[in-house]
């Protein structure tokens, strides 16, 4: 069984934020989060500043960061020349673009249709690969979707093993954009995409609330789940999703989940207490 990685969202958690979040408090942040301890911190994106505003200090925020850790660093991409500004550092391991598979979605989200966007990902992967970089493909719309159009695990599984066998892509992080998963779909569909395509790491990047959130992480974990996308307190959700945003499954609460039963997490404890602590600066929580 593969080792569980917990992937920390800060830059999930922050670009919903209207309010501009100062560089320097962005910088403490996340270096608190570097030191606890977790397998990959995404940390900002190279997109548009009109379309992210919160984000456009993603290279400055990177020149402050104390990379003396075992975490990496993930930046989400949405277009070629987003992608060839994040491959360009060296510190930046993964790259990441949301894909998805309901069209409406891929419009709202990326401007693109889904053929389009399958054109991005053949090009972003070739950025990558040529930067030594490795690409993570959300895939959005993984549980489900609120638009009326056709949603079933078996389209969840066409379109992941297309992205493997076309584009080569080994990471996929399936993604509750609004916080529509159930747990009967979760744990059908990690089985099932594991079997057909044992060459690809799946995750969950869960959007949901508080009060779902434990069955939502059982169901996944249950079904061998190990890779989980979480946000310290909940914080963050899809912008481009509808105009409530579902907070990202709270890293607390997978913690408070894992340590229950005694499964463990690799991560520093206290670090981590002191980035809760901290993200009440971010947060003003």
């Amino acid at each position: 069984m593969p080792e569980l990685k917990i992937i920390e969202c800060p830059r999930d958690a922050m670009q919903g934020i209207h309010a501009f979040i100062p560089t320097a408090s962005k910088i403490a942040y996340i270096n608190q989060l570097l030191g606890c301890g977790f397998d990959t911190i995404d940390f900002g994106s190279f997109v548009s500043p009109k379309a992210i505003p919160q984000m456009r200090d993603t290279a400055e925020v990177l020149n402050g960061l104390n990379l003396n850790t075992s975490s990496k660093l993930l930046a989400i991409v949405a277009n070629e020349r987003g992608a060839t500004d994040a491959a360009s550092f060296e510190e930046i391991h993964y790259l990441g673009y949301p894909f998805s598979i309901s069209e409406q979605f891929q419009q709202r989200n990326t401007n693109t249709s889904i053929e389009d966007s399958l054109f991005q990902v053949e090009k972003l992967q070739s950025i990558a690969q040529n930067a030594k970089k490795q690409l993570v493909v959300y895939l959005s719309m993984g549980f489900g979707n609120p638009y009326g159009e056709e949603w079933n695990p078996e389209l969840v599984v066409r379109w992941s093993e297309r992205l493997f066998s076309d584009f080569g892509v080994r990471i996929l992080a399936l993604s509750d954009t609004i916080g529509c998963a159930n747990p009967s779909d979760i744990r059908s569909l990690f089985p099932i995409l594991q079997n057909e395509l044992p060459q690809v790491e799946f995750g969950a990047h869960f959007h949901t609330v508080r009060e779902k959130a434990t069955a939502v992480i059982e169901a996944a974990y249950e079904a061998g789940c190990r890779r989980f996308d979480t946000a310290i307190k909940g914080f963050g959700g899809c912008p481009m999703a509808k105009d409530d945003l579902t907070g990202n499954l709270a890293t607390e609460q997978l913690l408070t989940w894992m340590q229950e039963r005694q499964i463990e997490t690799g991560l520093d404890m206290a670090a981590f207490q002191k980035a809760f602590l901290e993200s009440n600066t971010i947060f003003n929580a």
